[in-house]
């Protein structure tokens, strides 16, 4: 081969490595772009959601949940009480469960029950579930855990009633597990959106007098006339579920149907105008807001009228530009300490058992007998605190136990940068929970309400700092989270 013919088949040479090696860059580029991009929009865009229900109401007469007075059990229904479950998972495929139920409340025992069925049936973590009760005062009672460990019954069932109790309860708990797997099975493509409106029913009760603070309506007191909305639509944008949240006692009603008071009416009414779509309601921190007015004598009716007020509100939330929710979803849940005041002593205990009060009567013998059985009355309480982010576009704080308004007003004030949905009755409800303003004033909420649960008196005023930091500290831990 001459020069000009080996100078030729090198540059020959030099052009088909470089076109392969350009095609191959090509290739990889490509491939890059395709893996990449979609991935961005996956993250930023792409939700699972699945949503089911379960009717929860019993199928015979049960003792009710909500006041001392009641003197019978359950003589009928309005309509029926449900559980719901909200299902979502992010394009990391990482969960959130939301339950919701027409309950009094759940208290620790049950949601570790569930949560643990939850876990091994379904792979859900115990921080991707949140569990709410709407807290209506028109429910069945049901398992008292840490009473019926001594034999007591605050409610003072019979051994008939406390074993009816049980069976439902073992039912209900199932039944929460399993609409979890249910709304799991029918998850598909979804987009998420938040919007909030404003509903002006709820009123402060605590009215403070001479005597001090009292139980009715307070025009000045502080409110949280807030409500939040989450839409989930499906990928063609119809609407498949709304989240709606408020602060407000589920009190209008105080008669022997089963219902699901104001919150009940109005995941009827939103469904209404939306069909196909499922409502589910998350109470606030309404601990020391009443439904205003309230009156026995038209109760059922104002009951109806709020339910349209909160669903109204909710319309109008909706009617505005929606804020879209993006991933990634994380989750946080942690117990914090709180400290109880000095429990009585034995010799007080036996003299309020003798007491003509029948709650401080029972109050005082249930203590006694944990001091018998324990050997010391606890100082503390063990309080759940559970933080759900969605991206950048939304955080919800989940509270234990019935927390006064001040909780929800400080934290909006402090969690700044992105909507904070804040939530009371959450993951477990025992009593109230006040902010340590309300513990210096007293009353009801600040300590007088203790003589219907177990625990043997009032949170030490350090109450809300410690749950506020531990909040904080959450908030901070999914945030760091990538």
């Amino acid at each position: 081969m001459n020069a000009k013919g080996a100078h030729a088949s090198r540059c020959s040479a030099g052009t088909w490595r470089g076109t392969v090696l350009s095609f191959l860059l090509a290739v990889v580029v490509c491939a890059l772009a395709v893996c990449s991009v979609p991935a961005r929009a996956a993250s930023a865009d792409q939700w699972q959601a699945g949503v089911a229900t379960a009717v929860i109401t019993p199928d015979q007469p049960m003792w009710m949940a909500g006041y001392a007075a009641r003197t019978k059990p359950a003589e009928g229904k309005v309509h029926d009480l449900h559980a719901k479950a909200l299902v979502l998972q992010d394009a990391q495929g990482n969960r959130l469960a939301i339950v919701t139920a027409d309950l009094l409340g759940i208290d620790r025992t049950m949601r570790d029950w569930i949560a643990t069925q939850v876990e091994r049936r379904y792979r859900l973590a115990p921080k991707d579930l949140l569990i709410n009760a709407s807290h209506t005062h028109s429910g069945p009672v049901i398992r008292e855990s840490a009473y019926s460990i001594y034999g007591h019954s605050f409610y003072n069932l019979t051994p008939e009633q406390l074993v009816q109790s049980d069976a439902y309860s073992d039912r209900l708990q199932e039944k929460i597990a399993a609409v979890v797997g249910e709304a799991i099975e029918k998850m598909a493509p979804a987009k998420l959106s938040y919007t909030h409106a404003r509903a002006g029913f709820a009123m402060n009760r605590r009215r403070p007098t001479a005597r001090g603070v009292i139980n009715s309506p307070h025009a000045d007191g502080p409110v949280d006339h807030d409500v939040p909305v989450l839409r989930i639509d499906d990928s063609e944008g119809k609407p498949r579920a709304i989240v709606f949240g408020y602060a407000c006692h589920a009190t209008t009603l105080s008669f022997y149907d089963y219902c699901g008071d104001y919150p009940g009416f109005a995941k009827e009414y939103v469904e209404q105008r939306f069909p196909g779509v499922t409502a589910l309601f998350i109470a606030g921190c309404g601990a020391d807001q009443n439904p205003y007015p309230r009156t026995a004598d038209r109760a059922l009716d104002l009951c109806r009228e709020h339910g349209h007020a909160l669903a109204n509100a909710v319309e109008a939330a909706l009617q505005g530009v929606p804020r879209p929710v993006r991933g990634p979803l994380r989750t946080a849940l942690e117990d914090v300490t709180l400290d109880l005041a000095e429990p009585p002593g034995k010799e007080t205990l036996e003299q309020q058992a003798k007491s003509d009060n029948k709650y401080e009567k029972l109050h005082a013998e249930f203590l006694l007998a944990q001091l018998e059985h324990e050997g010391r009355i606890p100082a503390t309480y063990t309080y759940p605190v559970q933080v759900v982010r969605f991206g950048d576009d939304l955080l919800m704080v989940a509270l234990a136990g019935e927390v006064v308004v001040d909780y929800s007003l400080r934290l909006k004030r402090e969690l700044t940068g992105q909507p904070l949905w804040v939530a009371g009755y959450s993951n477990d409800v025992f009593g109230y929970v006040p902010s340590a303003r309300i513990v210096h004033e007293g009353g009801y909420e600040g300590g007088g309400a203790m003589l219907y649960t177990p625990l043997p008196g009032p949170f030490q005023p350090s109450v809300e700092e410690v749950v506020v930091a531990k909040v904080h500290e959450l908030v901070q831990q999914v945030k760091t989270e990538q």
